[in-house]
């Protein structure tokens, strides 16, 4: 996931909304999102270790984790029943074979269970929010390395406006730099950091990193740690570092009873943040 990985996501997200803005404006686009249901809130206010459980049929990394056949509604159920705050759902379709219609299974499925789903995508358009809150989405990702200063400004006033909350997903210090810059300028309502460990320039997972960099992350926002949290000896760890959510993707869709793995880790969380 180097930067001429970001490159091609980024190029290939412009050309799907545009795609898409060509079959529905940004006009009606957002009368869509006005008009849908309102999504459950995401509960971040605990200040106990949850996960945000992750739906991801392909990972670039390692292949193949689901396919056409993956019962969505059944599996983001069992992710919330197990107690995870919110459900990420990838919808970039070539490199992760998403798509909108597993986000639009996932939020009705996770409605009346109060928990919220999040689309998980390379955004660069604010339309993309909008197709994400007419979706179901509570919530969106944003990679703060792909967008300038303005396009993230505007991005955020877009979640702000149509009520969802932004995962601000960073990689190094001076992405956190910038993150911390945003907060001055826009404040925090609605906004969770996360740091993401993987190295853009060997695309390894650096676990360590988590456990590094934590303390430079924005003490306002509630802390996600991503990638390299793939058991309850990891979330232990992210507990003990600060952080009050860990998203977790290819462990759980590796796993024969996913349900069992978000509980485990999540009480593995707690525990560690008790040892704080």
């Amino acid at each position: 996931m180097g930067g001429d990985f970001l490159a091609q996501m980024a190029a290939s997200s412009y050309a799907r909304a545009e795609a898409a803005r060509r079959e529905c404006s940004e006009e009606r686009m957002l009368e869509l999102a006005r008009a849908a249901p309102p999504a459950p809130a995401l509960d971040g206010s605990s200040g106990r270790f949850r996960l945000i459980a992750e739906l991801k049929l392909r990972s670039p990394a390692v292949g193949a984790l689901g396919d056409s056949a993956t019962d969505v509604a059944a599996r983001v159920r069992a992710y919330a029943e197990a107690g995870a705050a919110a459900v990420s759902v990838l919808t970039e379709p070539q490199r992760f074979d998403g798509d909108l219609a597993h986000l639009r299974c996932a939020a009705e499925a996770l409605a009346p269970l109060g928990v919220p789903a999040m689309r998980k995508d390379f955004l660069v358009d604010p339309y993309q929010i909008a197709e994400a809150r007419a979706a179901g989405a509570g919530g969106v990702l944003l990679i703060v390395r792909m967008l300038p200063d303005a396009l993230l400004d505007a991005m955020i006033a877009r979640t702000r406006l149509l009520g969802l909350f932004a995962l601000l997903e960073t990689f190094d210090a001076p992405d956190i730099e910038r993150l911390r810059a945003l907060t001055a300028r826009v404040g925090s309502a609605g906004l969770l950091a996360g740091l993401n460990s993987r190295d853009l320039s060997t695309l390894e997972v650096v676990p360590s990193r988590l456990e590094a960099l934590a303390p430079l992350l924005p003490e306002t926002l509630p802390r996600v740690a991503e990638s390299g949290v793939s058991s309850p000896e990891d979330a232990h760890r992210m507990g003990r570092a600060g952080y009050d959510l860990a998203l977790v993707g290819s462990a759980l869709m590796r796993t024969p009873d996913p349900a069992a793995l978000v509980a485990a880790m999540t009480a593995a969380g707690r525990a560690g943040q008790a040892e704080r």
